[in-house]
């Protein structure tokens, strides 16, 4: 009977110290927890509004990565896959790349967040090795707000 109200304090105490994912407009700010909730629900993915700071940037193909770490392999990060239009129509808005012009910006984005498969290669051929990531396609520039 006297570890009832010591077990409500503690219990009590955790929740006060859960981290807040959510912005007050419903978006998720939480990496982390984005990249739990699209393990979770892998293979299908995580419909949302998400805000991130994009730490780096590169452009393959026509296609702009954007980074939620500098190294885009990190566990921690998710990779914003811009397609070669929505690239074409960020340039004809703000006259620069997004390669460029999105690194050390907070950015928010509408789409959908999934557990993604990169295999390794070893000269030239897939390997049984491989790590996920977390991915959300932009295909269209209206998915894409920068924020500051």
């Amino acid at each position: 009977m006297k570890y009832i109200p010591i077990a409500a304090a503690l219990l009590l105490g955790a929740c006060n110290t859960v981290p807040n994912n959510f912005n007050h407009d419903g978006s998720i700010t939480n990496t982390m927890a984005l990249i739990a909730q699209t393990e979770a629900h892998a293979p299908n993915s995580v419909p949302g509004e998400f805000e991130f700071l994009i730490k780096a940037a590169d452009e393959i193909r026509g296609h702009v990565y954007l980074n939620t770490e500098l190294d885009y392999r990190d566990r921690r990060s998710i990779s914003i896959t811009m397609s070669p239009s929505a690239v074409r129509d960020f340039v004809a808005k703000y006259n620069q790349s997004p390669k460029t012009a999105l690194v050390n910006k907070q950015i928010r984005v509408t789409g959908e967040a999934q557990r993604v498969t990169i295999d390794f290669y070893s000269q030239g051929r897939r390997t049984d090795k491989y790590y996920f990531q977390t991915h959300i396609d932009v295909t269209e520039l209206s998915q894409l707000t920068v924020l500051n």
